[in-house]
């Protein structure tokens, strides 16, 4: 392996592990979820509940991924045109977590734990319920030029391992938290997390789109 394909597989692991972080942060359904069984049943409950929805993010990031293959030339003739496409997207949808209010998808919990094996179901069934998620991974790939066009079928495994690789680490990190502060968390600061998580999208998406406009690619 040379030192140029050394840094691809670098750039490939960090790209794929912000796209994995930024799909899985907004708190949905299943984040709000995510939360809920941390507090009520424990943080590994919760946890699980995060290691759903990651399997059914990533399904979701295999079937965009493969879509988009077939568009290499637009892609490389494109690319500019594409980047600046996909930060306004991951600007709307900025927008949107920034605008959202996650106490909606406050739901009643069973006060029986179940099994981990039937957390982690659920979880999953209620992400895959969402295939709009496609729309986020076609902003995200677009944005860092996660799709390469004729690269190696072992490059494009390592990025999508990345991703799951960042998912797993919110969802660990973001149990972790809820869980030292669970004497402290409520309503509002599921509210609060929300706000800032959008406010950290927005941010980058304007950034992203400055620096590609001044020629200053991510990619």
């Amino acid at each position: 392996m040379n030192w140029i394909e050394q840094v691809t597989i670098l750039d490939l692991l960090i790209k794929g592990f912000i796209i994995g972080v930024v799909v899985s942060a907004p708190l949905g359904p299943v984040g709000v979820l995510c939360i809920q069984r941390t507090l009520n049943k424990g943080r590994w409950f919760g946890f699980v509940t995060g290691l759903g929805a990651a399997l059914s993010d990533i399904c979701y990031a295999l079937i965009t991924g493969y879509g988009m293959s077939f568009m290499d030339e637009l892609i490389v003739k494109h690319q500019m045109f594409l980047q600046v496409v996909g930060s306004i997207m991951l600007l709307a949808f900025g927008i949107y977590t920034f605008r959202s209010n996650p106490v909606k998808a406050l739901r009643p919990v069973s006060a029986r734990k179940g099994t981990y094996l039937h957390n982690f179901i659920t979880a999953f069934f209620v992400t895959f319920s969402n295939p709009l998620i496609i729309f986020l991974f076609i902003g995200l790939f677009a944005r860092f030029s996660f799709v390469m066009p004729g690269s190696p079928i072992g490059f494009q495994l390592v990025g999508f391992l990345a991703i799951i690789l960042g998912a797993l680490a919110w969802w660990f990190g973001i149990t972790y938290f809820v869980n030292k502060v669970r004497t402290r968390f409520n309503v509002r600061g599921i509210w609060m997390l929300n706000r800032i998580i959008g406010v950290v999208v927005i941010i980058a998406s304007v950034v992203g789109i400055i620096m590609t406009l001044f020629g200053k690619s991510l990619s």
